[in-house]
C-alpha cells in the first residue's frame, strides 16, 4: 500500500480521500491556498503546505507548486480528487515523471477522451453506440449548415472541447442556426482555446445516465452500476441517485456492457465514469442510449454508487494506483437498495441561483445521514471557489424510501445567516414527480415555480417565532399570569418582525419549527427574528430607491455618477461573485442621490450600493 499520499485538492473531496487514506494507515499531505489555510481539510491532514493565495491560478492549479510540496513533505503519491487537475494529462505525466505515484486515469486515457469528436470516434470503433450527429473535420459554415439539415432540428451545437454546458447551443429552427453557430465557437474559443464544434441530435426527453467503470494494471475491467443525474439546472447535477428509475435488467447489461467496453478501448486504468444520454419520453430503451462522453475521474456524486455496492471507491483508486487488482470481480458485485446525493449550496434560490458567502454562523445536519462538507460551523464560504457546502447522501431500501429521506434531510438542515438552496432542495425531492420517477433534464425547468421559496416566512413558522417571544415561564403563578384577564380569550396575537417582514401571529410551541440564536428554521428555510420596530420618519420603503448588493461580490463596473439622471431599467453597476455578473438596475425614472460603490470594492450581500430619488428635471 501507498505509505504516503499528498491530495492536491481542497474542501470535501479533500477530507473525503483523507477520511480513507487515514483508515488504511496513510499519511496525508494537504496543500492549501492562503485563504483556506483554517479549513477543515488542512487541519485534518498529517502534514500541510501553502502553495499560493486565493485564485486557483495561483494555487491548486499550480502544478510546480504542488509537485515541490510533494517532494519537500515525502509524498509518495499524488491524488487529484475532481476538478482542479484531476484530467490534466500534463500534470499526470509530471507527477509519475517526478517518481511519484498519479492516483488518476493514466495520461494517453485523459487525453483519448478529452475532445468529444475524437472520444466519440473512437466508441464507434469499439461498438459503443453514440448520438446521431456529425464529427468530421470540415468546420465551414456551409457545410456544418448541411448536416445541420440531415440530422434535423432541434439539434445541439456543442464544443469540441467543451464541459460542463459551456460551448453548447440548442437550435430549434434553420434560421437560427448560423447565429447560434457563431454565439457557441466565439464561447469555445474563450473558454477552451478551441473553437471547433460537433453537432447532434437533440433529444426531446433527455435522461442523464452515466456508469461507474474500474480498470486495474492486470487488464481487468469491471462497472460499478449506473447513476441517473438527469435533474440539473443549467447542465449541473442537483439529485444524484443509484440505480437509475425504471431501468430494467436487460438495459442495465446493455449499458453497462457498453460501458465497459469504452474503457477497455482506451485501456483504462483507476476510476472513471461513461456519461449516457438517453431518450426517456418512452421509457429507457437500450437502441435509445447513447455515449455521451467521459469523466476520466472520481466524479462528486460517487457516493451514491459507494451507497448501494457497500464498496469504498477511493479505497479502490489507491489499491489499483499501488498496482493491486480490482478488489472484487463482476460477479461479485451487487446492486442494494436504492441512494440518493443531494448538492447543497450558499446560493439564493430566489435571486436566481446567486452565491452567498460570508461567516456560517450556524450549521446543523440531520442525524442518520452521510454527510461530505468541506466546512464547518463557523467557517467561511469565501468568493474564490465553489460554494458548495455539502453533499446530503441518503439509502433506502426501495426509492420511494430514499426520496423520503432525502426530502426529510434537506427540511432539517440549519444554515445561518447564509443562503442556501436546501428548501429547494426538499421540495424537488417531495415532489409528486420526483417521487414517481417521472425525471428528466428539463424537471427543474418545468417545475421552477413551485420549487422556488417565495421568500415570505410560513405561518407556521411565524408562529414559532411569536412562541419564542412571549416570557419565560417562571413556575411562580403570579409571574405566569401576565396579561390574564377573567373570561378573556386564551389567545393573544404577538407583533414582531420575521425575515425583516412585520407580521402579526398567535404565538404556537407546537410547529416543526426550532428556534435558535434567534432565527427560526423551518422546511430549510431560516428567517430572523424580532420585536417589530418603529418606522422613523424617512426610513427607507418599498420603493424608497435604495439599491442593495444581492450577494457578496467585487464591483467590476460602476456606469453612473452622483447627480446623474438615470432611465428605469438602465444599469447603474456590474457585480461579480464567484465567476458570475449581476447587473444592478434603476427602479425607476430619477436622479442618483447617493453612490457608494467604488469599481474594485469587495461588498458584502445587503449593502446599500446606490440610492436614487424621484423628480424630474
Amino acid at each position: 500500500m501507498i505509505p504516503s499520499l499528498l491530495i492536491a485538492n481542497r474542501g470535501e473531496i479533500a477530507r473525503r480521500i483523507a477520511r480513507t487514506a487515514r483508515r488504511l494507515g496513510i499519511r496525508t499531505v494537504a496543500v492549501h491556498s492562503d485563504v483556506d489555510a483554517a479549513m477543515p481539510f488542512v487541519r485534518e491532514a498529517d502534514e500541510a503546505v501553502c502553495i499560493g493565495t486565493a485564485a486557483a491560478a495561483d494555487s491548486y492549479l499550480r502544478q510546480d507548486r504542488i509537485l515541490d510540496a510533494a517532494r519537500r513533505t515525502g509524498a509518495a503519491a499524488v491524488h487529484p480528487g475532481y476538478g482542479f487537475l484531476s484530467e490534466n494529462a500534463t500534470f499526470a505525466e509530471a507527477v509519475e515523471a517526478a517518481g511519484l505515484v498519479w492516483v488518476g486515469a493514466p495520461a494517453a486515457a485523459i487525453r483519448a477522451m478529452g475532445l468529444k469528436d475524437a472520444a466519440k470516434a473512437r466508441m464507434i470503433e469499439a461498438g459503443v453506440p453514440v448520438t446521431p450527429g456529425y464529427l468530421g473535420a470540415d468546420q465551414s459554415p456551409e457545410r456544418l449548415a448541411r448536416e445541420a439539415e440531415a440530422i434535423g432540428y432541434p439539434l445541439l451545437v456543442k464544443a469540441v472541447a467543451g464541459g460542463g454546458g459551456k460551448g453548447m447551443r440548442r437550435v430549434d429552427r434553420p434560421a437560427d442556426f448560423a447565429a447560434m453557430l457563431e454565439s457557441c465557437r466565439r464561447e469555445a474559443a474563450a473558454a477552451f482555446g478551441d473553437d471547433r464544434v460537433l453537432l447532434e441530435r437533440y433529444v426531446t426527453a433527455p435522461r442523464h445516465i452515466e456508469v461507474q467503470v474500474f480498470g486495474d494494471r492486470h487488464g481487468n475491467v469491471v462497472h460499478l452500476f449506473e447513476r441517473d443525474c438527469s435533474l440539473q439546472r443549467r447542465h449541473q447535477k442537483v439529485i444524484e441517485e443509484a440505480p437509475a428509475p425504471g431501468m430494467t435488467d436487460a438495459v442495465r447489461t446493455a449499458v453497462c456492457e457498453a460501458a465497459v467496453r469504452a474503457a477497455q478501448a482506451v485501456r483504462y486504468v483507476g476510476a472513471g465514469t461513461i456519461e449516457f444520454i438517453a431518450d426517456g419520453s418512452d421509457g429507457l430503451r437500450a437502441d435509445r442510449i447513447w455515449f455521451m462522453e467521459m469523466n476520466t475521474r472520481l466524479q462528486v456524486e460517487h457516493p451514491v454508487t459507494e451507497a448501494i455496492t457497500g464498496q469504498d471507491l477511493v479505497e479502490w483508486q489507491l489499491r489499483v494506483a499501488a498496482g493491486e487488482p480490482l478488489p472484487l470481480t463482476q460477479d461479485q458485485l451487487t446492486i442494494r437498495g436504492w441512494a440518493m446525493e443531494a448538492r447543497l449550496y450558499a446560493e439564493n434560490p430566489a435571486t436566481g441561483f446567486l452565491p452567498s458567502t460570508g461567516r456560517i454562523g450556524r450549521l446543523r445536519f440531520p442525524a442518520g445521514v452521510r454527510v461530505d462538507s468541506g466546512v464547518e460551523e463557523g467557517g467561511t464560504i469565501t468568493p474564490f471557489y465553489d460554494p458548495m457546502i455539502a453533499k446530503l447522501i441518503v439509502r433506502g431500501t426501495t426509492r420511494g424510501e430514499a426520496a423520503l429521506r432525502l426530502a426529510e434531510a434537506a427540511r432539517e438542515t440549519q444554515v445561518w445567516p447564509l443562503r442556501t438552496n436546501a428548501g429547494f432542495l426538499a421540495r424537488a425531492a417531495a415532489h409528486p414527480d420526483f417521487v414517481a420517477g417521472r425525471v428528466d433534464t428539463g424537471f427543474i425547468a418545468r417545475h421552477g415555480e413551485g420549487l422556488i421559496p417565495s421568500g415570505e416566512p410560513p405561518d407556521e413558522a411565524v408562529a414559532a417565532a411569536a412562541a419564542a417571544m412571549l416570557p419565560v415561564r417562571t413556575g411562580d403563578p403570579w409571574d405566569d399570569l401576565a396579561g390574564f384577564r377573567l373570561n378573556a380569550a386564551s389567545e393573544t396575537a404577538v407583533d414582531l418582525e420575521v425575515g425583516g417582514q412585520p407580521r402579526r401571529a398567535v404565538p404556537r410551541a407546537d410547529t416543526r419549527a426550532t428556534i435558535a440564536d434567534g432565527v427560526v428554521f423551518l422546511d430549510g428555510e431560516a428567517f430572523a427574528f424580532g420585536a417589530r420596530r418603529a418606522e422613523a420618519d424617512g426610513a427607507a420603503g418599498e420603493g424608497d430607491g435604495a439599491i442593495l448588493s444581492p450577494m457578496p461580490g467585487a464591483v467590476t463596473s460602476v456606469l453612473v455618477a452622483e447627480g446623474q439622471r438615470v432611465a428605469k431599467g438602465e444599469t447603474l453597476l456590474v457585480l461579480e461573485a464567484m465567476k458570475m455578473e449581476q447587473a444592478l438596475l434603476a427602479p425607476f425614472d430619477g436622479t442618483v442621490a447617493e453612490l457608494r460603490a467604488a469599481r474594485g470594492a469587495q461588498v458584502p450581500e445587503g449593502a446599500l450600493m446606490i440610492r436614487i430619488e424621484r423628480g424630474e428635471d
